[in-house]
């Protein structure tokens, strides 16, 4: 990878915190939802509750999209990207627990509330490992993009 490209991609990452993640419906059409994440390099990690439609979806499908952006008032300056990745939950209580460290690392304003633990009968931590990231810059014209397999 391109080492511009993959300090970009690790901005991004770092700079924000919300993401739209889409799984797909047992019907075959994506559900797309927003969700915090906290991230490790290009994994992300974010916390789903085991009822919710999302949590169904992984279930049956772990294929995931994504996007991270920001609201710009001029268009030249759009960035942001996506990534085709796949969403596992997160089984081992030590990278739980540095996950849940990381998350209160990224929502510093946060009060503390007691988090779930793997073993958790309502609340999962998925880990998004990427297979491709689109990275998009519309200051190198519009619509570019740079793609990275992972």
């Amino acid at each position: 990878m391109d080492e511009e490209i993959g300090r970009k991609i690790q901005t991004l990452l770092d700079q924000h915190r919300i993401m739209t993640i889409a799984t797909l419906r047992p019907d075959g059409w994506p559900q797309a939802t927003t969700v915090g994440y906290a991230n490790e390099g290009f994994i992300l990690y974010f916390l789903c509750g085991l009822d919710s439609q999302k949590a169904a979806n992984l279930a049956r499908d772990d294929r995931v999209s994504l996007t991270i952006d920001h609201d710009t008032p001029d268009i030249t300056a759009i960035t942001g990207l996506s990534m085709a990745a796949h969403a596992q939950p997160v089984t081992d209580t030590a990278e739980a627990e540095k996950v849940l460290r990381m998350l209160s690392l990224k929502y510093p304003e946060q009060v503390p509330l007691p988090m779930p633990m793997p073993t958790a009968k309502d609340v999962r931590i998925f880990r998004v490992q990427p297979t491709v990231i689109s990275l998009l810059d519309y200051s190198k014209g519009f619509g570019h993009t740079d793609l990275v397999n992972c």
